[in-house]
């Protein structure tokens, strides 16, 4: 198994990435900068910074920290929490002058003296960092007194706590003034210029994690403490975030204010960012190279996997177009059993890449937990001395992944003794046998499952009893939660198509997901809705229009509505029921299944029949 988290590991190919990122942290006359590391979740992004700290650790006068503001979100506001961790990375140095240590005093009570307007605001007055001032009434003295005596006690120090509040509030409203602020803000920035050069900083660089999970205030707040510090020094931010949910955060804080013409969020974006570094998801070459590579590096000796390494390199130094995997076959492994592993995990890598490539959007954290489940099963298979083949298990893990449904259709069919004839006829491609009896018949409009048919090895003459058996937490939840996680744009999908909401349905169903996140996205509403004893028209709607928005989700969502019970379905979701039959050409089957359901409901029947002639 495989850590599911950052590596200094390159087997993404992401080495001129870094040599970018070098290129402009490294040039003194672009510093100060910002720089966005743009990606997709889970494309790599923490990885990428950890590689470039690696590369940057040779530079003795470069110090670089990672921030991560989801770890301190809910103990510590986002602003604050950063500039303190600039500034204990720099008293971590025992080098550092006493000059250096008197300024870094300085700079720590400017932080708190941030920190309590920052309270002071959270408690209902009316000033800000950058803001306007307004009055303390309301904050009692003892609220006050508590908010700040342990933070910045010279505030306090000539305020005897039997004073009436008046001259509480007075005292701090001086201290707090707006004019005081702003000042105290350029005095941070000279403070922290002359702490970098009597440091001896050559260059500071701050990678900010993560931001892409926080709030929308967090990672505006995080994004304004920046600017503290981009016009001071050779200063280097490196942002690792999905760009949209960026932007997305910013579009939420103007939302109220009218007339504005422009993407608010983009051009936040372009303003606070010089230079925008996007991390490209992996093409079907890159996801091959990546599953052989995590598999050999555990299944072979250290000297082949080197090897195997080295051969890659030079096969994409040579020619970059031609699959990096082009001559690997050629290493000379002396040991016939390692050989064997080798040349197994190469196979493995060629079966899983074009699927996974294309299923999981080329997600190298999605690719990974698709190994990790599919390496636990096997092992389970040993505890149990139960042997399956892994070739077997990756493939129907696919479909689990891909196409959830059919995959529960697989195991209800297998533990029926059905699925073996209907796989032979499949793989048989035998056009003269008469397919309206198979249970499958509805697939045979999925142009990705007849695909998946082909791939080796062939099922219909195996045993898939034993492989469903170790896939069975999958099959109890509907969905392996466990091994398939929604990112955070698909989760914001789902919680859209669930809204009720026109506006929001139509933004879910323009976002572009992978098929493996639509798949489960479908799984989710399905397993959500056969739930209610009565279900929403507006639930109805938000999934047949998912469904029907890409080619991929069209039978899917067919074997879904064939769960939906005709006593919860309300008459009036029939109009949408018949409009996703005639956007996916799948008129005779939903016929069918509005067939059954009037056996219950005549006028759900009805009522669908009459939409689909345009009644």
């Amino acid at each position: 198994m495989w850590k599911d988290s950052e590596t200094e590991i390159d087997y993404l190919d992401y080495g001129y990435i870094v040599d970018i990122l070098k290129d402009i942290i490294c040039n003194d006359e672009l510093l100060p900068a910002s720089i966005g590391l743009y990606g997709d979740w889970g494309s790599g992004k923490s990885s990428l910074m950890h590689m470039c700290i690696k590369e940057l650790e040779n530079d003795e006068n470069a110090k670089c920290l990672i921030f991560n503001g989801w770890l301190f979100e809910s103990y510590s506001d986002a602003k604050t929490a950063l500039l303190n961790s600039i500034l204990d990375a720099i008293a971590k140095d025992k080098s550092l002058t006493e000059k250096a240590k008197d300024i870094l005093k300085g700079l720590y009570k400017s932080v708190d003296k941030f920190k309590v307007a920052q309270k002071a605001l959270k408690y209902g007055a009316e000033f800000a960092l950058t803001g306007g001032i307004g009055t303390l009434a309301g904050i009692t003295s003892n609220t006050v007194l508590n908010m700040i005596k342990n933070q910045v006690p010279e505030l306090i120090k000539n305020i005897d706590t039997e004073q009436d509040r008046t001259s509480i509030a007075q005292s701090i409203k001086d201290e707090l003034d707006e004019k005081s602020l702003r000042e105290d803000i350029r005095e941070f920035q000279k403070q922290f210029d002359d702490l970098i050069k009597e440091s001896k900083i050559e260059r500071l660089v701050i990678f900010i994690d993560e931001l892409d999970r926080c709030r929308e205030d967090t990672i505006l707040d995080t994004l304004e403490a920046m600017k503290l510090f981009m016009f001071t020094g050779n200063v280097a931010f490196v942002i690792g975030a999905d760009e949209r949910h960026i932007s997305y955060a910013v579009k939420s804080k103007f939302k109220d204010i009218e007339g504005i013409q422009i993407d608010i969020g983009k051009e936040y974006l372009e303003k606070l960012v010089q230079y925008p570094i996007h991390i490209p998801r992996m093409d079907i070459d890159a996801t091959e190279v990546y599953i052989a590579s995590l598999l050999l590096s555990s299944e072979v000796s250290k000297d082949t996997f080197l090897k195997f390494q080295e051969e890659i390199i030079k096969t994409r130094e040579s020619d970059f177009l031609v699959s990096p995997l082009k001559n690997v076959g050629s290493i000379n492994i002396k040991n016939d059993e390692e050989d064997a592993a080798f040349k197994e995990g190469l196979s493995i890598a060629k079966q899983l890449a074009a699927v996974l490539s294309n299923g999981l959007h080329g997600n190298p954290r999605q690719v990974k937990r698709f190994l990790n489940t599919l390496d636990m099963r096997m092992k389970m298979s040993e505890y149990k001395h139960v042997e399956i083949d892994r070739k077997i298990l990756a493939k129907l893990m696919i479909l689990e992944y891909i196409r959830p449904a059919a995959f529960n259709l697989f195991a209800e069919m297998a533990a029926n003794g059905e699925i073996n004839k209907e796989l032979a006829i499949l793989e048989s491609n035998d056009t003269n046998t008469e397919l309206d009896n198979l249970k499958l018949k509805a697939w045979l409009k999925d142009e990705w499952l007849l695909n998946w048919i082909s791939i080796e090895p062939p099922l219909a003459d195996k045993e898939l009893i034993p492989y469903f058996y170790f896939t069975r937490t999958s099959l109890d939840e509907k969905i392996s939660r466990k091994s398939v996680n929604l990112s955070p744009e698909a989760q914001a999908v789902f919680e859209k198509l669930l809204s009720k909401s026109d506006v929001k349905i139509k933004e879910a169903i323009e976002t572009d997901v992978s098929d493996a996140e639509a798949g489960i996205i479908l799984e989710l509403m399905n397993s959500k809705m056969t739930k209610d004893t009565k279900i929403d028209k507006m639930h109805i709607k938000a999934f047949t229009s998912f469904a029907a928005a890409d080619s991929a989700r069209f039978v899917t969502g067919l074997e879904y509505i064939k769960l939906f019970s005709p006593s919860a379905l309300p008459v009036s979701s029939a109009i949408y029921l018949a409009d996703f039959a005639k956007k996916t050409d799948l008129i005779s089957e939903m016929q069918e299944v509005a067939k059954v359901w009037g056996k219950s409901n005549e006028d759900l029947e009805k009522v669908f029949n009459n939409s689909l002639k345009g009644k």
